[in-house]
């Protein structure tokens, strides 16, 4: 059944008359969230107290939501769990890749990956203090970086700034053919383009679930370990929630099997009674027509945008394949115009140095929304509207 994206935009609730292409960084609220979180505070938290770790099913919400977020990314069932941020994830990952290859010292990535990925990676090398070094190419050079001196590539499918997309399938396959492993950041991939990570024989991967899966500011993020690494993978962080027993409240660590050693603390159960919420919008959702979708977007935007804003530089590929859900522009005055866009009704975000970034959700974006965004940044940029002093004040986040 084709995707009805009509229905899917009456799901959420986004303020008359503004047009947001911002589900990249934070996606809009959907309707069912404030009582399905008033449910897990009032009837749940409220009426059952500490029982509701058994009643309402709070301990197995990380396993049954990871499920859910599974069919979204192509992994198999059992091999999501969610909870921690997508740094601790990304930590968790990398550490479990390194030590899987005793024998290797490099972490590849690449110089439009997103800073929080390349902190952790640096972090944990110099915390293993045993000659391990991250090692950064131009995104075009990552396949051909690919030798038997990587012990783990660590690479984000899209890329946050640009909107450039990785092709995970044969990076996955030069990566393997030279003995490393895979991690992949799919922060701007889940919920935007079709994802295999189990036809692509990723090793690991983690995401986000606020930006297009839509759980909300500080939703929990996920990991994704490959059913063959479940049963081995050692976890460096071992919380209690990862142990085999976690109240038989041993003195040493035993791992849980599967990818719930991968739990780390206590789950944000009302944020995950959000993200359950959130995750029903996708119940009549075909990843395939998001993406078609996504793709007539972006490309009327990019169309209409060229053609009306010359000062304007495309920093997002044009090749379909090339491209994640979002497009991004360089201007000097980048900050300004967005700002000047988003007084208007129009809310991207900007990326330092210089880019304007747009994000494109089909679930409650339609073709009018890019066409009247495309003409009120046009109009900003032919009257030099952003030139003005409130525009040019930076605010703490952009």
């Amino acid at each position: 059944m084709q995707t009805d994206f009509t229905a899917t935009r009456a799901l959420f609730d986004i303020p008359e008359g503004l047009i947001y292409l911002d589900g990249n960084s934070l996606g809009p609220l959907p309707r069912a969230v404030p009582a399905r979180v008033a449910q897990a505070m009032q009837a749940e938290w409220g009426q059952m107290l500490i029982t509701a770790w058994n009643k309402a099913g709070w301990m197995e919400q990380p396993a049954r939501l990871g499920d859910r977020a599974a069919r979204l990314i192509g992994a198999e069932p059992g091999s999501v769990t969610l909870g921690d941020t997508l740094s601790i994830k990304v930590f968790q990952a990398v550490s479990a890749a390194l030590q899987a290859r005793p024998e290797r010292r490099v972490i590849l990535s690449d110089n439009g990956n997103f800073p929080t990925d390349l902190y952790m990676a640096q972090g944990l090398a110099d915390l293993l203090a045993a000659g391990h070094e991250l090692r950064i190419v131009a995104p075009e050079a990552v396949e051909e970086a690919i030798d038997e001196t990587i012990a783990v590539t660590m690479l984000t499918e899209v890329d946050y700034r640009t909107g450039r997309k990785h092709d995970m399938k044969r990076l996955t396959a030069k990566a393997h053919a030279a003995g490393a492993l895979t991690f992949w950041d799919l922060a701007h991939s889940a919920g935007a383009v079709p994802v295999a990570l189990a036809e692509c024989g990723a090793d690991f991967a983690a995401g986000c679930t606020y930006k297009y899966l839509n759980a909300g500011p500080g939703a929990p993020a996920f990991i994704y370990v490959a059913p063959r690494h479940a049963a081995t993978v050692q976890p460096a962080l071992c919380g209690w929630l990862g142990h085999d027993a976690p109240f038989a409240f041993e003195q040493g660590y035993r791992p849980a099997p599967g990818t719930e050693r991968m739990r780390v603390g206590t789950p944000p159960v009302l944020q995950m009674a959000a993200l359950d919420a959130a995750l029903d919008v996708w119940d009549s959702v075909d990843m395939a027509d998001i993406r078609k979708q996504s793709l007539a977007l972006t490309d009327r935007f990019i169309a209409e945008v060229e053609a009306a804003c010359p000062d304007l530089t495309l920093v997002t590929p044009r090749n379909h394949a090339s491209r994640g859900s979002q497009v991004s522009f360089a201007h000097p005055e980048g900050y300004a115009i967005m700002q000047a866009l988003i007084a208007r009704g129009v809310i991207g975000d900007f990326r330092a140095p210089d880019i304007l970034r747009f994000g494109f959700t089909p679930l409650y974006i339609g073709m009018d929304e890019v066409e009247r965004a495309a003409a009120i940044l046009a109009e900003i940029m032919a009257t030099r509207a952003w030139d003005r002093p409130e525009f040019h004040a930076r605010a703490r986040v952009t």
